[in-house]
């Protein structure tokens, strides 16, 4: 065996080496298409290197012919690869430069086979032998072909691509890769320049092209060698950090999974797998993550789950899950949608926390607010009780205060108020008898009649305040009588200005208003010292208003004043459905101002 054979033979050995280990690498990873171009380059650049030992060994013209006929289809092959895997791969070159040498050079293929000889010769008329590393290799001799051009342009654009994909590399900063592969290229192509000047009988060598070629293969196979080194090292570093997000999900009571749309596999960290009682390896289908789930949640996720994939939004879901002992554990899951380039759902991410404590302690905090709620309206109907049994005994206070008022103003009317009429008239007739014969006792006894008849009037006024209101029909008119008794019996000015319509109002709502009215003006005579008192009665369709304003001393009003009457007047108005407020101050004297609303007075009941 020369030496010729070896080389040749050990250049075909290395690329179907490289050939057979990227195709086994392929079939682990069918997205990486640039392992199976690769794999193809390599195996036409064995097969070109066999070629080309035959030719050299070649011992006659026609059997050199039929080699270099059939030595186009590994070629093909091989441009056709290594286009394709600078455009996969590195992503350089232009588009319309690599389609236009598949294009041709599949068109000198097809002319290959259709010329009689060749596309490189039209006639093989003989071989003869050249000295090569100290042996004698056949080089052809004969007509070269003049379609065989378009093979040269081919190479010629191959040349063209190779430097544009080069400039592309550098610009992008990838020097490296622009000259180990781009460089190879631009070197290969040169090289082969060789063989037109063969063809054309310039040079008497043989071919030799397949070095140039395995130079290509040796760069690709470096640059895939290095990627491949790379993402072993990213693995490992992915590993590692895997690891370290395991244990932080872990310290955090997370779970993380991953569901593959296009495979229906879901991938789940440990922890994921013991929330769901799955087994802690082996497959799982997306129907056994929907079996744990509780019955009456199952709709409510897959729904959540629809949604996400549909429109590619993020999702949050809360739900149970059944364990194999039969427990339940609530579990809340959040996540996204990942898509492909196409914009096609290509996976389901999620993180899932275990909230049962949670969910305890918030039914927990339920039933104690549920509790507390419970416990809120027994005291709110125990205290509405006691306002309804306080507001009862006040009206019973009330009702006696105004029986006892009827009573004394009776007993003041018939009994003190005769007897004082009585002690008028008998100090009359003593008056009477004493003025002819002792005028100075006779004056005397009139004063005592003057004084009875005075305390007789006091007593009536006083009999007539105690009675109160009982009998009110018309308030307008009550009150007009108020002040006219106020102005005969106590020497002051009491008008009263009423609203000139009717006034829509109950008899108990009636009696009510005279009172706080009477307690007012009461109030201005004996406390005040007013000299006038002014009533104004008005209304509108939503409101009626009470105000009784005098001209006394006033005092310092106080909401919060702890004295009867003015509680007395603002009970009263409370009674009703309305509010009394009142306004004093030592300079302008006291307004008592008396609010009801007209649609309150229906459900009144009248108060003695």
């Amino acid at each position: 065996m020369n030496w010729i054979t070896v080389v040749w033979s050990m250049n075909a050995g290395a690329c179907l080496t490289l050939a057979a280990f990227y195709v086994a690498v392929w079939c682990k990873q069918r997205e990486q298409w640039m392992y199976l171009l690769f794999s193809s380059s390599a195996l036409a650049a064995a097969v070109i290197s066999a070629f080309e030992l035959e030719m050299m060994n070649a011992r006659a013209a026609d059997e050199y012919q039929l080699l270099v006929r059939w030595i186009h289809v590994p070629v093909y092959v091989l441009i056709m690869s290594f286009v394709a895997f600078l455009r996969r791969y590195v992503h350089a070159g232009r588009a319309w430069l690599a389609w236009s040498i598949f294009g041709l050079r599949t068109l000198v293929l097809i002319l290959n086979f259709v010329f009689p000889v060749s596309i490189n010769f039209r006639e093989i008329t003989g071989v003869q032998f050249v000295p090569l590393l100290g042996h004698l290799v056949s080089a052809p001799v004969g007509v070269s072909n003049p379609w065989g051009f378009l093979s040269h342009v081919s190479l010629l654009l191959l040349l063209i691509f190779s430097v544009d994909a080069t400039i592309t590399l550098l610009r992008r900063g990838d020097r490296r890769r622009a000259w180990v592969v781009g460089g190879s290229m631009i070197f290969a192509v040169i090289f082969v320049v060789h063989v037109p000047l063969v063809i054309w009988g310039v040079l008497e060598i043989p071919f030799f092209f397949a070095f140039a070629y395995t130079a290509i293969v040796v760069a690709m196979g470096y640059e895939l060698s290095n990627d491949m080194a790379r993402a072993a090292r990213l693995a490992h570093e992915l590993e590692i950090s895997e690891n370290r997000l395991l244990l932080a999900a872990d310290s955090a009571n997370l779970g993380l999974w991953e569901w593959d749309l296009n495979a229906g596999e879901i991938w789940a960290t440990p922890n994921r797998r013991v929330q769901f009682g799955l087994p802690a390896t082996g497959k799982i289908r997306f129907e056994d993550l929907m079996s744990r789930w509780h019955p009456d949640d199952r709709d409510g996720v897959r729904q959540t789950l629809k949604e996400a994939i549909e429109h590619g939004k993020g999702y949050r879901r809360e739900f149970r899950t059944l364990l194999a002992d039969g427990s339940v554990r609530w579990t809340v899951a959040r996540g996204r949608v990942h898509f492909d380039e196409r914009g096609r759902p290509q996976r389901l991410l999620g993180v899932s926390l275990d909230i049962t404590a949670r969910k305890e302690a918030e039914a927990i905090a339920q039933r104690q607010r549920d509790e507390l709620e419970q416990l809120r309206q027994q005291r709110t109907a125990l205290l509405e009780q006691e306002v309804v049994g306080r507001t009862r005994l006040e009206r019973e206070v009330i009702d006696i205060c105004a029986r006892e008022q009827r009573r004394i103003a009776y007993d003041l009317h018939d009994g003190v108020g005769q007897q004082l009429v009585g002690i008028a008239l008998s100090a009359k007739l003593l008056e009477e008898q004493l003025r002819a014969d002792r005028p100075a006792e006779a004056d005397k006894a009139s004063a005592i009649v003057q004084l009875a008849n005075q305390a007789a009037r006091q007593a009536r006024l006083t009999a007539r305040t105690l009675e109160g209101a009982d009998g009110v029909g018309d308030l307008k008119a009550a009150l007009e009588s108020l002040a006219a008794s106020v102005s005969r019996d106590c020497s002051i000015k009491a008008t009263v200005e009423p609203d000139g319509l009717s006034l829509p109002i109950s008899p108990p709502v009636a009696a009510q208003l005279y009172r706080i009215a009477q307690e007012a003006v009461r109030n201005a005579v004996e406390h005040g010292a007013a000299h006038e008192v002014q009533i104004n009665l008005a209304f509108n369709h939503e409101v009626m208003l009470l105000r009784i304003q005098d001209d006394g001393t006033g005092f310092e009003a106080n909401p919060n004043s702890d004295g009867m009457g003015l509680r007395i007047m603002r009970y009263r108005a409370q009674c009703i459905g309305g509010s009394c407020e009142v306004q004093s101050s030592r300079a302008k004297g006291t307004i008592v101002s008396c609010r009801v609303p007209l649609q309150a007075q229906l459900p009144v009941s009248a108060l003695p």
